[in-house]
C-alpha cells in the first residue's frame, strides 16, 4: 500500500464498506494476488473480511462467481405441449447477482475481476474512493473503460447511503459515526 496513489484513503474507504457491510450482513470477501511476494491485506481491513480467497490470476471472478452465482437447474418434467393448466409452475428466473468492489491496482486486478463479472451478467459497483493504482492516471484509465463497460461507479457514502435507504433504519447511526 505504501505505493499506491492515496493508499491510505482508498484503505479507510474499504474499511468503512466492510464495517456497514457487516452490521446489513453482506458477506465480505478478500482477495490477495500473490501475498507472499505482494504482501498480505492491511490489518484493519482483513479483520473485517469473512472470507480471503488467494489467488494468482489477475482476475478474482473465477473464484468468486461459484459462490456468487445459484446454481440453476433445468426444468424437469414439464412437456411444453401439454395445456397450460397441466403444465408445472416455472421457477421465476434468479435475481441479478451484485458485486461492490473495492481494491488496489484498479487497472489490473480491480478491472479484470469487473470485466469478467460484467460478462457473466452480474451487477457490478466499483467504489471509487475505495480503489486505488500506484498511479493516478492508471486508476483513472480503469474508471474510464469500467464506465464504458457498464460497471457503476460509486462513492463509499452513495454505497451505504443505498444500503440504508432510509433515516429510519436500526443502522443509521451506524451510518452516520461511519462518515463523521
Amino acid at each position: 500500500m505504501p505505493a499506491m496513489h492515496q493508499g491510505s484513503d482508498a484503505v479507510n474507504n474499504a474499511v468503512r464498506l466492510a464495517k456497514c457491510a457487516k452490521a446489513f450482513q453482506i458477506p465480505v470477501w478478500g482477495t490477495e494476488h500473490a501475498p507472499e511476494k505482494l504482501g498480505a491485506t492491511a490489518p484493519e481491513l482483513a479483520s473485517l473480511i469473512d472470507q480471503m480467497l488467494v489467488k494468482h490470476d489477475f482476475s478474482a471472478a473465477e473464484i468468486l462467481a461459484p459462490v456468487l452465482m445459484p446454481v440453476v437447474r433445468a426444468p424437469q418434467g414439464n412437456a411444453r405441449s401439454l395445456p397450460k393448466h397441466l403444465q408445472k409452475p416455472q421457477v421465476a428466473a434468479p435475481e441479478r447477482c451484485s458485486m461492490v468492489l473495492a481494491g488496489c491496482e484498479a487497472h489490473i486486478c480491480l478491472l479484470q475481476t469487473a470485466l469478467d463479472l460484467l460478462e457473466q451478467e452480474m451487477e457490478v459497483w466499483v467504489v471509487t474512493d475505495a480503489c486505488t493504482s500506484r498511479t493516478e492516471r492508471n486508476r483513472d484509465a480503469a474508471f474510464d473503460r469500467l464506465a464504458g463497460n457498464g460497471a457503476e461507479l460509486v462513492t463509499t457514502e452513495m454505497v451505504l447511503f443505498e444500503w440504508l435507504k432510509t433515516s429510519q433504519h436500526p443502522n443509521h447511526k451506524l451510518v452516520q459515526s461511519l462518515i463523521a
